[in-house]
């Protein structure tokens, strides 16, 4: 079976099968012509010789997905929806876990150049990536990361300020005014951009109180941490707010270990919307982050970036979810002094 056969079938030159079946036909074909090649190679159960066009092109047809951890749900997410999008165009993704977290990642190939067609990094500054992108010649898609990274050949973004926005709000309403922010002590762009948009949306509201508390990721870590901030001298915080639900899960861990309870005596918010925020008791407010639509978003970019083509720049928008782990103040408890 050739492309022959599937421009016969479909009543087209084998220049618009190869046009099609390349990916290449926007702009230079309609969409029905399209629709009616690619029907017609499924019919004719025809498969392009990948690699032989690969060769022609210089391309691998490979993307490298980074990420700080493979222990977190998210990227998880991230990489299942940059993996749907690549199978429907003939790529593949290798995932890889960058060995310092949010710092330098190493080259895990020989030569990356050689082995990949392009970078998409989750949750990194760009200049982490150098070793990776051989000094700067693969093309990098960012997804959560700095708009600004003048690296970067694109960049796909969560509405992260408006997702915090809504948790401020949310609790503003219920009537808080004494927070306490349970905030990533990891240095990267998405958790300062959630410490902004707090600090502005409460600067306004007069007689809000605003603590702020660094914690690791971790949950025992975030217990210690929210631990120490419901036990601080003065009034105590009759919110938590938290920069994701493992944070989240530490903080309700320490309102129960103190013999308090959520939400009766203190809120707890997170942020992520992992299945942990359904899991824990009562289940978190939280902001649902589309994971897979980022991912799918960062491999559509990515192949546009390839194809010469402007990437979509529209922030992915966010999801308040709220739950039963938030609910109006009793009262502005104390402390014990």
């Amino acid at each position: 079976m050739t492309s022959r056969d599937v421009a016969r079938s479909a009543g087209v030159s084998q220049a618009t099968v190869s046009l099609v079946l390349g990916e290449k036909w926007r702009g230079r074909v309609s969409e029905r012509t399209a629709d009616t090649v690619r029907s017609a190679a499924r019919e004719l159960g025809y498969r392009p010789n990948l690699a032989a066009r690969n060769l022609r092109l210089g391309r691998t047809r490979t993307a490298l997905l980074v990420v700080p951890a493979l222990t977190n749900e998210f990227f998880a997410r991230v990489y299942t929806g940059a993996a749907r999008v690549a199978a429907e165009n003939g790529f593949g993704v290798v995932l890889y876990p960058s060995p310092e977290g949010v710092g330098p990642a190493r080259d895990p190939f020989d030569s990356a150049r050689a082995a990949l067609d392009g970078v998409i990094a989750s949750s990194m500054a760009a200049d982490a990536l150098a070793d990776v992108r051989g000094g700067g010649g693969l093309p990098l898609v960012m997804l959560d990361s700095d708009p600004a990274d003048t690296e970067a050949a694109a960049t796909v973004n969560l509405d992260i300020a408006e997702g915090m926005r809504r948790v401020t709000r949310h609790l503003l309403s219920l009537g808080h005014r004494h927070f306490t922010h349970l905030a990533s002590a990891v240095d990267s762009w998405t958790f300062r951009v959630r410490a902004r948009a707090l600090a502005e949306e409460l600067a306004a509201v007069p007689h809000a109180v605003l603590h702020t508390e660094p914690s690791a990721l971790d949950v025992d870590e975030a217990r210690r941490r929210a631990e120490r901030a419901l036990s601080r001298p003065g009034a105590r915080p009759t919110a938590l707010i938290c920069d994701d639900d493992i944070l989240a899960a530490g903080a309700c861990k320490a309102v129960r270990r103190l013999g308090l309870r959520v939400p009766e005596d203190v809120s707890v918010t997170g942020f992520d919307d992992l299945a942990l925020a359904r899991a824990v008791e009562p289940e978190l407010t939280t902001v649902h982050l589309p994971a897979e639509q980022v991912g799918e978003r960062g491999m559509a970019a990515l192949l546009a970036v390839l194809d010469g083509r402007p990437a979509e720049s529209r922030a992915v928008p966010v999801e308040l979810m709220i739950r039963g782990s938030t609910a109006p103040p009793r009262r502005q408890a104390r402390s014990a002094d």
